[in-house]
């Protein structure tokens, strides 16, 4: 387990090319971007956590049958005070870093007043987000670093406060067909209210400020939601979208302000300071993006902690919507390097399996419905929303498949009616063995699995001319524990789930947590050798384009003010 999770991941700077074996589509020409943490060590220090570790970029670009491979580490302000340093010298969700024991009195306490309201960290590792023609890495903190999604290269720190008043933002924004971003994030102690921002970041700046303007600048409040808990906000890691309505889980794992406050000084992390509440409830938020007012009903369901939506959709009155569900937070705990180890296989068997479940939420509430009565008709699923008192509906979830996590959809049917879910298989263990392709429609799915072999997030490419759902290809990177084989990254036909190719690279592959594919549409005219990599598509003239699996949704946004 050491070897895959705690040892540090060498950089690939210049282009590799893979030895593939099958048949690439000729179609199939693009980048694979992906993120994660390379770099658990620095010096003699140590970070506590898996999700701690310093941000390893790397991508495989596909062009004419051929594939280059190559990876760098993000040169963030926090990599490189690190490096600086030889040791941990900024603090992570799961590592609070201190200063030099050398340094004086004065300093030591400047760095307790700098801790209670914390500047967080800009190591952005968790996923990849495009917005107009600029790419940024991005984590769950208030920074993100745009990026040269071709060489890797880090460019400037973004601060979403400079835009929008929020201190934790997700890692998982939606996108709409014209490529505008939809994104939450919570405004902590926000003169005396701690809420939820919902906001939306334009494709592009408008016509007449476009000029050396980034589009971040025109950023605008969607919606906000007050916190149920003034002091305790929800943790969340995404959040899903219909047509008409955004769908937000505030769930019982929260984040407790006045520990994190003083967590510097106990000699405790951030994460010490989450706790999950098995008594509480979970709240459904339903916003309606026409009006940008949630909708009065009261949902709720029972305590759980939900990292990944699915997917969400409207239905006959009704929102339906898929999530990856956990009935407490101990997956979390079990990604701390300690618990890493030996008796991992035995450890991963006590944290909670994720399952995939249907809620089904009435648009609608019948006020002469009978109390105890189920307002959800639908034929399409058993999910129930049973009727309260005083506008409270108790909504549980219809149970679809058990052990699967990292979903990916053809993301031309986000927000609407879909079929097919593509995911990481992980039955009994956090770790996926396989890929899965799962059918709502028919409750039937189909894998993919290699003795010795970890695949991650499974990424679904349409073809061209695609005409069904499932009518594309589907992107893993391959990591392998066999020594003898090569990490690759694996193709498959997202229709069959056969494998059509995949491409071997002699290198120290990392294991990483999200990303995207930039079809060579994105990239710009050249001359290039099929051997070289295309230059930064940032600078492409043309209109925004969606990153592979990222649009559909033609969201009626308005002006908002808070």
């Amino acid at each position: 387990m050491d070897i895959l999770f705690g040892r540090n991941k060498k950089e690939q700077l210049e282009p590799v090319g893979a030895q593939v074996t099958g048949k690439i589509p000729p179609w199939l020409q693009g980048t694979l971007l992906r993120n994660g943490p390379g770099m658990h060590t620095v010096g003699d220090s140590r970070y506590n956590h898996w999700f701690d570790g310093l941000a390893l970029l790397h991508s495989f670009t596909i062009r004419d049958g051929e594939v280059y491979y190559r990876s760098k580490y993000l040169k963030s302000d926090t990599y490189n005070a690190n490096i600086e340093a030889n040791r941990i010298v900024v603090s992570e969700f799961g590592t609070m870093a201190y200063p030099d024991p050398c340094k004086n009195i004065f300093s030591k306490a400047f760095s307790y007043l700098s801790h209670t309201i914390p500047d967080f960290t800009d190591n952005c590792l968790i996923n990849i987000m495009r917005c107009g023609k600029d790419f940024y890495a991005t984590t769950e903190t208030n920074y993100m670093r745009r990026i040269n999604p071709q060489t890797l290269e880090t460019l400037e720190k973004v601060d979403y406060r400079k835009y929008v008043a929020i201190n934790l933002a997700t890692a998982h924004p939606h996108y709409d067909a014209a490529g505008n971003v939809l994104n939450m994030g919570t405004s902590i102690v926000d003169k005396g209210r701690t809420k939820y921002v919902i906001f939306k970041i334009p494709a592009r700046a408008p016509e007449a400020k476009r000029k050396g303007k980034s589009p971040l600048r025109h950023t605008e409040v969607f919606c906000s939601i007050p916190s149920h808990s003034l002091l305790s906000p929800s943790y969340y890691h995404s959040f899903g979208v219909t047509e008409n309505y955004v769908v937000f889980l505030e769930q019982p794992f929260r984040l407790d302000i006045l520990k994190m406050a003083t967590a510097y000084m106990r000699g405790v992390s951030w994460a010490s300071c989450m706790a999950f509440h098995r008594e509480d409830k979970t709240h459904i938020h339903i916003i309606d993006q026409r009006t940008r007012r949630p909708v009065p009903t009261k949902f709720y369901t029972d305590a759980m902690v939900v990292f990944h939506h699915v997917n969400a959709y409207e239905e006959d009155g009704c929102i339906v919507f898929d999530v990856i569900a956990y009935k407490d937070s101990s997956l979390y705990d079990l990604f701390y390097l300690a618990n890493l180890n030996q008796d991992f296989e035995e450890n991963s068997r006590l944290t909670s399996v994720p399952t995939l479940q249907r809620f089904a939420v009435p648009l609608h509430v019948d006020k002469n419905a009978e109390v105890g009565s189920n307002l959800i008709k639908l034929t399409s699923t058993t999910a129930t929303a049973l009727k309260e008192r005083d506008d409270h509906v108790y909504c549980q979830p219809e149970l679809l498949f058990e052990g699967l996590e990292l979903p990916r959809i053809n993301y031309t049917h986000n927000g609407k009616p879909y079929r097919y879910v593509f995911a990481a298989g992980v039955q009994w263990s956090p770790i996926p063995t396989k890929i899965l392709k799962y059918d709502v429609l028919t409750k039937s799915s189909l894998t993919w699995r290699e003795a010795g072999c970890w695949p991650a997030e499974p990424l679904f490419v349409p073809a061209p001319d695609a005409q069904e759902e499932d009518d594309g290809v589907i992107l893993s990177a391959i990591v392998s524990t066999d020594p003898q084989k090569l990490p690759f990254l694996l193709i498959l036909d997202a229709k069959s789930f056969t494998e059509l190719a995949r491409a071997s690279v002699a290198v120290d592959m990392h294991l990483d947590l999200h990303g995207l594919f930039i079809p060579e549409s994105d990239w710009p005219s050249s001359n290039q050798a099929a051997s070289e990599v295309p230059q930064d598509p940032a600078s492409d003239s043309q209109g925004p384009h969606r990153p592979a699996g990222a649009g559909g949704l033609g969201f009626p946004w308005r002006t908002a003010q808070d």
